[in-house]
């Protein structure tokens, strides 16, 4: 009787070890997956802090050209509407067409600056101009870590085992950052 306890007691044992490899497992699926969902969160914060200083260096740079250049008031205005509809945007689909926008008036801008010496030779436009091409760069640098970081987590929550824990928890695919179609176009200026 006593062997047959022992046995018992060992396939119990058994169980409970097994039971606590398989939830410790899973605890560390889960916790992965929230690790990497709030680092993409983290991370499209970190794109949105270059588009905010993007952002805070277009009024100054507009106001240095504008008073150089009354006529190009389209232009102008191109990027105050597109700032606007990027304040109001709310998801991260939006806020990247918004900023998308923001690309191609700024893009309009240079073209126009190009066009004009006496702006190139004014210190102020050229120090907001390399204030502004860093920016560019580092938005560029966000935005691939961010993509980065959406392909490392949707990849994960595309393979077993994960897979199935994260679609019991709810954890569904995260958009990377696109460009705006039509981006791969360069601006035209006519005057």
């Amino acid at each position: 009787m006593k062997s047959t306890w022992g046995c018992a007691l060992a396939a119990v044992g058994a169980i409970v070890v097994v039971a606590i490899i398989i939830a410790v497992s899973l605890m560390g699926i889960y916790n992965g997956l929230v690790t990497k969902s709030q680092a993409i969160d983290a991370q499209w914060a970190q794109v949105e802090t270059q588009y905010q200083r993007r952002f805070d260096l277009i009024p100054n740079l507009v106001s240095a050209v504008k008073g150089m250049m009354k006529q190009e008031q389209t232009v102008f205005q191109s990027i105050a509407d597109a700032r606007t509809k990027y304040g109001a945007a709310q998801t991260v689909d939006a806020k990247a067409a918004a900023a998308g926008e923001v690309e191609t008036s700024l893009g309009r801008l240079i073209a126009v600056m190009e066009n004009y010496p006496e702006l190139k030779s004014s210190q102020n436009v050229t120090g907001l101009m390399d204030e502004l091409a860093g920016t560019e760069n580092r938005i560029s640098v966000e935005r691939k870590r961010f993509n980065d970081l959406t392909r490392d987590y949707n990849t994960q929550i595309k393979t077993f085992p994960t897979n199935m824990l994260a679609g019991m928890f709810g954890f569904t695919e995260k958009q990377y950052f696109q460009s705006v179609t039509g981006s791969e176009t360069a601006p035209k200026v006519e005057f």
